[in-house]
């Protein structure tokens, strides 16, 4: 059974992924800033589990996260970025520190973890296979999302950077990307005016932290050895369009433009 090391599982995506792989049998090593939750969620987990409180803003966590869970259960074979922060903040108000915060959380945490996953597994000449959790944000931000979007963005783009350069070691690297999903955070709140909003899609129904763990571990996982630098949106439809604007035009609608005045043609003729 592989071992599988998943960051942010004190969260309510976090937590469903490491509870899936663990209803898989696989050996887990959890991170996350929060003791308590963290355990909560290894006790949910009826398979040998390490336990790592981490503050992934530090730049040198990383690689360490990757080097303990390396030491304590042997190899790690999956990698799970689920780590993430989304503060409101408009654009007009960004300053360096909370950008800077918002993106060593975001995407330098994910991207060091990786590069320390790939350099331990290239250096025993093993595979491997990373997720990073992305989110529809990546493609379309919306007001005080704009930051969290854009540490989104980036990490797609590292997502498939990877991918091109680890693949010939037989290192897969994807991302999950999740449509809104509602879970208990005090970390990342959201007002019911927004969850009612965000909340629309083509399937007609909020997504739970189960739908984004059962496609996080299927793309970890053999079924998918030939996929690489994909982003799976995992979103009930709602990256396919807008499905609560009208439609562009019925018979009893009014124009919004004023149909052109007629005009007479006058033609001359010279004898």
């Amino acid at each position: 059974m592989p071992h599988v090391l998943i960051t942010g599982a004190a969260g309510g995506i976090g937590g469903a992924i490491a509870e899936a792989f663990a209803a898989q049998g696989a050996t887990l090593t959890l991170a996350d800033r929060d003791r308590e939750a963290l355990e909560a969620t290894a006790a949910r987990c009826d398979v040998p589990v390490e336990t790592q409180v981490a503050d992934l803003t530090a730049p040198d966590v990383p690689a360490a996260l990757v080097d303990r869970a390396w030491a304590t259960h042997g190899p790690v074979d999956i990698l799970v970025n689920a780590a993430g922060v989304y503060p409101s903040l408009d654009m007009a108000d960004v300053d360096a520190a909370a950008w800077d915060r918002l993106f060593a959380v975001n995407l330098r945490a994910p991207v060091l973890t990786m590069a320390a996953f790939a350099r331990r597994a290239m250096a025993e000449g093993r595979s491997g296979s990373v997720i990073n959790i992305s989110s529809g944000s990546a493609q379309r931000s919306r007001p005080g999302g704009g930051p969290y979007a854009s540490s989104k963005a980036a990490l797609e783009m590292a997502t498939r950077a990877a991918a091109l350069e680890l693949g010939g070691h037989g290192i897969r690297v994807n991302a999950v990307s999740p449509g809104f999903v509602l879970v208990d955070s005090d970390c990342n709140p959201v007002s019911a005016e927004y969850a009612q909003a965000i909340g629309v899609n083509p399937l007609g129904r909020p997504g739970t932290p189960q739908d984004i763990a059962r496609a996080v571990c299927w793309l970890a996982g053999p079924d998918c050895s030939w996929i690489t630098g994909e982003v799976l949106r995992v979103d009930g439809g709602s990256s396919t369009g807008a499905l609560h604007l009208p439609r562009i035009w019925q018979a009893d609608d009014v124009r919004a433009t004023a149909p052109p005045a007629a005009t007479t043609t006058t033609k001359e003729y010279v004898r």
